[in-house]
């Protein structure tokens, strides 16, 4: 009974792949879109007949199936593909390779998912041909969107910010160059300008966008085109006078694809492109690429074509495309699939007219059909054949290709996981993905000219067009920027500064100068600065502070002059009074200076108190000897000799000490009693902060803001002031009078106005730190290369010059004198190093002394035991006192006269003895 069961469960399973097998037709019909007389269709179309014999002639896989597929050229006519796609429609085709055009599949891509047709694109590249909005258009290359990021990294790596865009105006040219825009604005670059030619454009049309391309300022060109046309585009950029040194040339794989496809490079055409870079789709080595690759030669000798041609990269994604195509047919017979259509009932509801609509019919297989295509995972031509969740081949990745002479140089890869790299693509992804700038690599590029030095990139655009460079029309301080109202001429150190830098740059900048404001009142530098964001301005020239908001949309080029906030108050005289001597010293000071005499002379009477008599004596006397001994050292007058080595050490020191200490309030106090010292309320930005005065400023500055917003003061408490003749006014009407209590203003303006005005004076410090420099518009080149200028002119000596010539030379000197209030009193801390030093002397001396003084008392204490005296009744540290105040040469006398007694009375015992026992 058993084995009935399993002769039978043996029997079903043989009858049920006998059925499958069976089930699968005899052939299945396929259609192939594409443009046979192409670079890409004349590869693909001996690509796709090879893989059709291989899998025809392979019975492991479609066993019993015949892979049937029908080719038609859409001969470069969009109309022409698009009807030819809608007949595949009619002949109950399971799937189309193609189309190739992504013009024509924007259109067929509508059909295909009405009508549940899969159709598998080799030549497609389109970013927006996305599975979401086209799930059966299944792109079996890779995405312009990868080879775009491969662009945006190479023109990051060479730091370009700008480049010029030149594209075929269809589907493919259109949204390749809006994927690049979007990938440069990742990378903080940009497409200054886009140049479109018309599909079919003339020679003579083509030459007018090569003109308005020379004329601007980017020398970095991004050519996306096809063959015919982009070939056309480089002969007359030639003739231009447009591939010459200077320019950067980058071309997507369109070019590498011809050129890789020519057996003989014309010599001619390649002086079209020397020193250009294109891309080309990596495909790696792989086992049926090198059996693809060796027998090409036969395979287009079969086919009769008179030309000889090689095969592209996009022949070997052709060719693996039908193998995607049969592995997923193969998958899904096996699976239960089976080749049937049924009318789409919208058709029916349509006015067909002479159009024969019904004909086309919905594949009831198409949906499994497309999951196992999505599902297909092999080793392919071109490498792993796989696809990611966005519907994407796996693993993509380009080769950077430099022409140069006569023939193709690989520069480097770009993958998606690495970036730019000189290994190959695949023997990264084993290893952890780094996309730091550093760990981007390129071999050596020789570019247009036959050099290596890297090209700049851009260079001023030669329209004849002048820079339009606003500045400030100022009321005050007209030293800096000044507009004279009848010529109109711009003068000022600002100007000047901007002129020789501008002289000093390897090519001409055509400018004017445009006056911002009406001269009456200072202009308002945040729409000054607003005007380059609406591009009323190219630059601005002038007293622009350099300071974060501004820096978040604009550029500044390197400072020429160092600037920052003060605070600029009126001051009064201050007298000197009869404490005036205390003044040299703070209170902390006076205390600890103290402290470390009478330190100083206790340490020295402990060292000397044993052997020197006059350290000795009454402890009255003692203690008024520690006393004068310490202070008198002040004056270096002290009588008491110094007899130890420990106390001549600590001495030493402390007079060192004295000396140091004496001189400094010597200085200070002559500076107290003979300077003129001027005092204010105020005494910094803190306590100007923290009162409840007016504050005022300049107006157009960005001191209001700074203020308002960084430092939280009220704006009821600001006053805008125009002129130095307002400040003075402000100043000495004070806040009880309407005026102000102080200024904020810039370093640069209060220098000058306290020369005009030196009674008033800066108290505290620089609070801000900035500088004054040109802006421009963000990445903007020329900001780059006139800061390289300033640099120049500051190394040079020139800044320092056109300083001196507008502005007085003793600018620095008034701020000097201006600059303290009044001389900063002697710290405890400017000295903490010297009393460290004299402590330390002083713990290594009492240590070395007490460590002697402990062991001649130990010595002491041995010698009375030996002698067998009996111990003394006093405590042991009693005893080490007693020691320690007895005088060292009485001590050791005492020593003697207690030993020789002990000895007299042993030897009168001994002699008793004897005695005694002599009778």
């Amino acid at each position: 009974m058993k084995f009935a069961l399993h002769f039978w469960g043996l029997f079903c399973c043989l009858y049920a792949l006998s059925k499958n097998i069976y089930a699968r037709p005899d052939a299945v019909s396929v259609g192939a879109l594409f443009t046979f007389n192409s670079t890409i269709g004349r590869a693909a179309k001996i690509a796709i007949s090879a893989a059709v014999n291989e899998i025809n002639n392979d019975s492991s896989i479609l066993p019993g199936t015949n892979l049937v597929v029908e080719m038609q050229d859409s001969n470069c006519s969009g109309f022409v593909g698009i009807v030819q796609a809608l007949q595949f429609m009619e002949k109950d085709t399971v799937a189309i390779i193609g189309p190739q055009s992504s013009v024509i599949a924007h259109v067929v891509s509508h059909v295909a998912n009405e009508l549940q047709v899969p159709m598998l694109s080799f030549g497609a590249t389109d970013p927006t041909l996305t599975s979401l909005q086209f799930p059966f258009l299944v792109r079996t290359t890779r995405s312009d969107h990868f080879q775009m990021a491969a662009v945006a990294d190479l023109v990051d790596y060479y730091e370009w910010k700008q480049v010029t865009a030149i594209y075929i105006d269809d589907d493919y040219g259109r949204n390749g160059i809006a994927s690049l825009g979007d990938e440069l604005v990742k990378r903080r670059a940009k497409i200054s300008f886009k140049a479109a030619v018309r599909p079919g454009a003339k020679k003579s049309e083509m030459a007018s966008v090569l003109v308005r391309v020379a004329l601007r300022e980017s020398r970095v060109v991004i050519l996306h085109a096809n063959p015919d046309s982009g070939l056309t585009l480089l002969s007359l950029a030639r003739n231009l006078g447009m591939t010459s040194s200077g320019y950067v040339w980058i071309a997507t794989d369109w070019l590498s694809s011809f050129l890789d496809s020519s057996p003989r490079l014309d010599i001619g055409l390649l002086g079209t492109m020397q020193g250009f870079l294109t891309l080309r789709q990596h495909t790696e080595n792989t086992r049926r690429k090198s059996m693809l690759a060796s027998k090409w030669s036969a395979l287009v000798k079969k086919d009769s074509v008179d030309d000889k041609f090689l095969i592209n990269s996009y022949g070997f994604y052709a060719y693996d495309t039908v193998w995607i195509l049969a592995y997923a047919l193969d998958a899904y017979f096996s699976r239960g699939g089976n080749i049937s259509f049924s009318n789409d009932t919208k058709l029916h509801e349509v006015g067909a007219g002479g159009l024969q609509l019904k004909a086309m019919t919905v594949f009831d297989g198409g949906r499994l059909l497309l999951e196992r295509i999505q599902q297909v995972n092999f080793t392919g031509a071109t490498g792993p054949v796989k696809f990611d969740t966005d519907g994407n081949l796996i693993r993509p990745a380009y080769d950077i290709v430099n022409i140069v002479g006569s023939g193709l140089r690989t520069v480097g890869y770009w993958s998606n996981y690495s970036g730019l790299s000189t290994l190959l693509p695949e023997t990264l992804y084993m290893k952890p993905a780094k996309r730091v700038r550093g760990d981007q690599k390129l071999h050596t590029v020789i570019w247009p000219g036959e050099t290596t030095v890297r090209p700049r990139g851009w260079v001023f655009p030669n329209n004849g067009i002048e820079l339009k460079i606003g500045v400030p029309n100022r009321a005050s301080y007209r030293q800096f920027v000044s507009v004279d109202d009848n010529t109109g001429t711009v003068r000022g150190f600002c100007i000047d500064v901007f002129v020789a830098a501008a002289n000093l740059l390897q090519y001409p900048v055509p400018f004017k100068f445009v006056p911002f404001g009406d001269g009456s009142q200072n202009p308002s530098y945040p729409d000054l600065i607003n005007n380059i964001l609406t591009n009323d301005f190219d630059a601005v020239v002038g007293d622009i502070a350099i300071v974060t908001n501004r820096t978040r949309v604009v550029d500044f080029t390197q400072p020429y002059v160092e600037s920052g906030l003060v605070v600029l108050t009126s001051v009064k005289k201050q007298s000197s009074s009869g404490w005036a001597f205390l003044q040299p010293f703070t209170i902390k000071m006076w205390c600890v200076t103290g402290l470390f005499f009478l330190v100083i002379g206790t340490v020295v009477w402990l060292l000397e108190h044993r052997i020197n008599d006059d350290f000795r004596g009454p402890p009255v006397k003692q203690v008024i000897t520690v006393f004068w001994f310490s202070f008198s050292t002040l004056f270096f007058a002290h009588r008491e000799d110094t007899r130890s080595t420990l106390g001549r050490f600590v001495i030493i020191i402390w007079l060192f000490v004295v000396l140091i200490i004496q001189s400094s309030y010597t200085a200070s106090l002559t500076s107290i009693l003979t300077v003129q010292q001027l005092i204010s309320p105020i005494t910094g930005i803190d306590s100007l902060v923290a009162s409840d005065d007016p504050i005022g400023f300049q107006v157009g500055s960005f001191a209001e803001s700074y203020l308002v917003n960084e430092l939280g003061v009220s704006r009821h408490r600001l006053k805008s002031l125009g002129t130095p003749d307002e400040y003075k006014q402000a100043l000495e009407l004070g806040p009880a009078n309407g005026g102000v209590t102080a200024i904020v203003d810039e370093r640069p303006y209060v220098e000058i106005f306290l020369l005009l005005h030196p009674k008033f004076a800066v108290v505290g410090s620089e609070f801000t730190k900035s500088g004054w420099g040109f802006a421009f518009p963000r990445d903007s080149p020329l900001a780059v290369d006139l800061s390289t200028s300033i640099l120049q002119l500051s190394e040079n000596g020139d800044l320092q010059r056109i300083h001196d010539k507008w502005l007085a030379n003793d600018v620095a000197g008034s701020m000097s004198q201006n600059n303290e209030l009044e001389s900063d009193r002697l710290q405890v801390y400017s000295f903490s190093g010297l009393f460290l030093i004299c402590g330390v002397a002083c713990l290594i001396a009492l240590a070395i002394h007490a460590g002697i003084l402990f062991h001649k008392y130990c010595e002491q204490r041995r010698q009375v035991s030996a002698d067998g005296s009996s111990r003394s009744s006093r405590s042991s540290f009693r005893a080490f006192l007693s020691f320690a105040d007895r005088r060292e040469m009485d001590a050791h006398i005492a020593s003697k006269d207690k030993a020789a007694g002990d000895h007299s009375i042993s030897a009168a015992s001994s002699s008793s003895v004897s005695t005694t026992t002599s009778c």
